[in-house]
């Protein structure tokens, strides 16, 4: 059952200064937001101005917007096969962790990477290398999720049971957790459509990685079809998962405690205030 304060927010900009997303979140009735600490295309992380950082943890605690989620660069390849991009990819998530804890943000989500050229095993190996690389720099307050993928070629973690050994075979307390994408799991064929395939999926999450370790949604719809092995987000309910299905996921008794963050897409204002609206009608 769901909880009447089941957190729901956007992926909000940090444009104007870091501190400006919460408000932006807070205008739009959002409980809990997902931003990107920087430019996510590019391999630089400059540190957050210290009065930026008190702003943005002195208004998220006024607009009791929590938990928080930073998501890393998408150039972190913890999978490739390049060392120097490998080598980069560790420094980039030394830098997230670093930003996270300035900003007192919860939780860093991270998609591991890949490695079209490789075996996946292989890649694996790579990326729990380097993950165990960055948890022997320091401890930090906040933890890693991983998220789940589409099942693009290369892709390491498209499947529960590939994130669940890597996570075993780190075996340190910097990662917290799965953040689950609605949208990457669909199209990586997890047909979440179906209420046994949904149940299937939740029994997956239970079994391998324990009933709470989901700690975030993104609830997003797809653009392509089931087990199309593309990354496509689209507006809830104009997709190929729809309304009815997306609603099962979100009030499911294994995910229905997680918070919700929309990555849809955002062509004009009107786009995050009419999704919002969706997903609070879906958890009533």
């Amino acid at each position: 059952m769901n909880s009447p304060s089941r957190r729901i927010g956007v992926h909000t900009s940090i444009s104007g200064g870091v501190h400006l997303a919460v408000e932006r979140a807070h205008e739009l009735g959002c409980t809990t937001m997902q931003i990107f600490s920087h430019n996510p295309r590019q391999w630089f992380a400059a540190a957050i101005p210290d009065d930026q950082a008190r702003q943005f943890r002195a208004l998220r605690a006024r607009h009791d917007v929590n938990p928080v989620f930073v998501h890393t660069s998408y150039l972190i390849n913890l999978a490739a096969m390049k060392p120097d991009v490998l080598q980069k990819s560790v420094a980039l998530l030394i830098q997230e962790m670093d930003i996270a804890d300035a900003l007192g943000a919860e939780y860093v989500v991270l998609h591991t990477g890949s490695a079209s050229q490789d075996d996946a095993k292989n890649a694996r190996r790579r990326a729990v290398g380097a993950l165990r690389q960055v948890a022997g720099v320091k401890q930090w307050k906040a933890r890693l999720l991983l998220e789940n993928t589409a099942g693009e070629r290369g892709d390491i973690s498209s499947r529960i049971a590939d994130i669940a050994e890597m996570i075993e075979a780190v075996g340190a307390p910097l990662i917290g957790g799965v953040c689950l994408d609605s949208c990457h799991a669909f199209a990586a064929g997890y047909d979440i459509g179906d209420e046994k395939s949904l149940d299937s999926l939740a029994g997956e999450v239970v079994h391998l990685l324990g009933a709470g370790a989901v700690k975030l949604i993104h609830l997003n719809d797809s653009k392509k079809a089931l087990g199309a092995g593309v990354d496509r987000h689209e507006h809830l309910g104009e997709g190929c998962i729809g309304i009815d299905a997306l609603a099962r996921l979100v009030r499911h008794p294994i995910f229905c405690e997680a918070p919700l963050v929309l990555e849809t897409p955002k062509k004009t204002e009107e786009d995050d205030p009419r999704n919002l609206h969706i997903v609070r009608e879906m958890i009533r």
